[in-house]
Parts: structure tokens; sequence; C-alpha cells
């Protein structure tokens, strides 16, 4: 008897610590207290969710693993979360309408399934000593973060920074995006530096003030370049775009170099970068697989090794092309290089033309101020007054 007097008790204070240590649903924390209770747990089974009524500091010490989510929603009153061992998260890390959390403290987190954190705007800086290394996803939104120092992820399917208005730089250690990159709307001089990126899907880069991305060698879906305050963009690597290449409203870019992409799979778009003069970045480009569409300021567009359009050409620009459009004209035609419609027009110097040309036929062109009469066996050009009479004069001569 005396046996099973010391034995039921031990039997109970164990089951009692190993039932804080999982849950069949989700853990709820309510304050302070009930965070204390779990430090006992080197590994927590399950999920575990701060209540929106928690308030003040969140201290998750001592556990090292969670299989499952970490969650605050709208948990208005907490001002700092940590958990000082705590290195693997099985499950997703998400923090959502925090307004008063400033301290964000998990020095030895190095792997999470997905990371969602929205709304923190009162948060200011990160303490991730070891580094956040691995995650399928990445979404930061609407904080005060100034760096992402302690998130320099190695591999993730998708990475969106958005509506950080102090954010000053953006560089991870990155190998590949199988889904999407997109940096937007984040501090107006922040830098962005991917030095190992060797292949994306889809890459988007809206309002930062310097891009590298040295290794990049290949998009299988867009790379857009939008409202941007860079003044040059270099990709010296990158072969192909599977889906459409874009620079658009990039007001201080004056240079673009792509010097060995050679295949574009939907459109080419350079529109409104008001500082680019020459287009003169790709020199291996090849295929144009959807429209070809150039609209700005500059006086000489340069693709020596273009051989293959298939959607529509179109340069429209403030100043003279009248070389580029003599250049491009004759290999516009269903069976030539460019086989959609082509237009092309400059300043008022410029000879335009347009229209989709039957193969081996250029649209015709003129000076301004002229028009060209033909027939099967005559053609008269009429200039002013002059040239009106002579046309007369001609007309009744053939009569």
């Amino acid at each position: 008897m005396s046996v099973f007097r010391y034995v039921v008790p031990a039997l109970a204070i164990a089951g009692r610590a190993a039932a804080q240590c999982s849950a069949s649903a989700t853990q709820t924390i309510q304050n302070a207290g009930d965070a204390a209770a779990l430090a006992g747990c080197q590994t927590f089974t399950g999920s575990i969710a701060l209540a929106t009524g928690t308030t003040g500091v969140i201290a998750l010490n001592g556990i090292q693993e969670i299989t499952g989510d970490l969650v605050a929603d709208n948990v208005t009153s907490v001002t700092q979360l940590s958990g000082d061992s705590l290195t693997t998260l099985g499950g997703d890390f998400i923090l959502n309408g925090m307004t008063v959390l400033t301290t964000l403290s998990f020095p030895r987190l190095a792997t999470a399934k997905n990371i969602n954190w929205v709304a923190l705007p009162q948060l200011q800086g990160l303490s991730f000593t070891t580094g956040l290394q691995q995650t399928q996803s990445l979404l930061i939104e609407n904080t005060q973060l100034g760096s992402l120092s302690g998130i320099n992820l190695q591999t993730a399917a998708s990475v969106m920074i958005s509506n950080n208005p102090y954010l000053q730089e953006v560089n991870m250690q990155l190998g590949n995006i199988s889904n999407a990159l997109a940096i937007e709307a984040n501090g107006r001089n922040i830098a962005v530096t991917f030095p190992n990126l060797e292949w994306a899907f889809n890459i988007t880069l809206r309002n930062v003030s310097a891009i590298s991305m040295p290794s990049l060698a290949a998009v299988n879906g867009s790379l857009g370049f939008y409202s941007n305050f860079f003044e040059s963009v270099n990709a010296p690597n990158l072969t192909t775009v599977g889906q459409s290449l874009s620079f658009v409203s990039n007001q201080k870019l004056n240079n673009a170099s792509f010097p060995q992409l050679t295949s574009v799979g939907g459109g080419l778009q350079i529109a409104n970068n008001t500082n680019i003069e020459k287009i003169d970045g790709f020199p291996k480009l090849q295929t144009v697989g959807g429209a070809l569409d150039f609209y700005g300021n500059f006086s000489d567009v340069a693709l020596p090794s273009l051989m293959d359009v298939r959607g529509a050409f179109n340069l429209q620009s403030s100043k003279d092309l009248t070389n580029t459009c003599n250049h491009f004209q004759p290999l516009s035609g269903q069976n030539n290089v460019i086989k959609g419609t082509y237009s092309c027009s400059g300043g008022e110097s410029t000879p335009g033309g347009s229209g989709t040309l039957p193969s081996g036929t250029n649209s015709g062109s003129g000076t301004s101020g002229s028009t060209t009469s033909s027939s099967a066996s005559t053609a008269v050009t009429i200039t002013g007054a002059t040239g009106l009479l002579g046309v007369v004069a001609a007309i009744f001569g053939m009569l």
C-alpha cells in the first residue's frame, strides 16, 4: 500500500506535465502565467494561440519546438512576444493586428512553415540572432521595421514584403523562388539585394531605390520593375524570361542592361521611363513571344539579334526615330521577323509606319506636309500649291 501511496501522485503529476506539453486542439494563452506554465516543455505538440484579451509581455521560454502553429490574431494589448529557446516551428507563425507590439524576440528560431506578419504598426525591430533560414512563404506587411536583420532565408517558395514605410534594406541568401517575390511600397530608400538568387517564377519590384540580383539566370513567369527610384538595373546572367518583362514608370532609370537575355516568352514593355534616351541593353535578345511595346523619350532602339516578334511591335517616342523606324520597318510582315501589327513613330520628322504588312512589303512613309498618290503606272508627290499645279498639268498631259 505504501508503494501505491507514492506512485499514484507521481503518475498524476506526470500526466499533468504531459497535458501541458500537448494539445489536441489549440493551447490558448490568456496571460503571462499561462505562457510560463509551458516552460518545462522542450517540445510542444500542437498549436499555441494568444487570446485576444491577452495583455503585456508574453514569454514562451524553454520551448525548443512547436509542432503546430503560433498565432496571435487581433491581440491588441501585447507589447512584447518572445521565445528564448524556440528553434523550430512546424506550422505557421501568424501575427495579425497586434497594434501595440514593439518587440519580437526569437533569437534561436531558424525554421517555420510559413511567416505571416501583417498590421504590426509599432514593431520597429526584430531579435532573431541565429537567423530565420527556412520557410515556405514570408509575408511582412504594414510594420515600422527599419530592417529585416535576422531574416536571412536560404529557401522559400514566396516572399512578399510591402507597405513597411521605414524599411531600408532587404538582403537574403535565397537561391530560388518557386512562386513569387514581391517587394512593394516600402521605404523610399530601400535597397534590395539577392546575391545568390538564380531562379524565380515571378518577380515584382516597386518603389525600390537599388536592386542587385547578379546571379539571376532564369525567370519562368514575369519580371516587372514599376515606379522604382534606381538609375540602373542590371541582370548580367539572366538568359530567359518565360512570360512578360516590364519596365514601367521608373523616373530615374537611364540604363537597363541585360547582356545575356535571349528570350522573353510574353511581352516586352518599356514605358514612361523618362530618363532612358537609348534602348540598347538587350544585345542578344532573339525572341519576344508576345508584343514589344516601347513608349518614352528615347531616340534610338538597338536590338541587333532580334529574330522573332510574335505579337505587335510598337515604338512611340517624343524624339526623332527616323533611323530606328527605317531599320525595323523592313523586318515587319507575316512571314518576317515582326509578325504582328507594326507601328513606329516619334517626333514630327520621323516617317511613320503602321499596319500588318504582307510578307516582303514595307509600309509607306513620307515627309510631314506631303501626300503620296499612286497608280499602277504613275506615282506623283504633291508638295504645296506649286506641286498641285504641276500635278494638274501632268494629268491633262496624260489625257
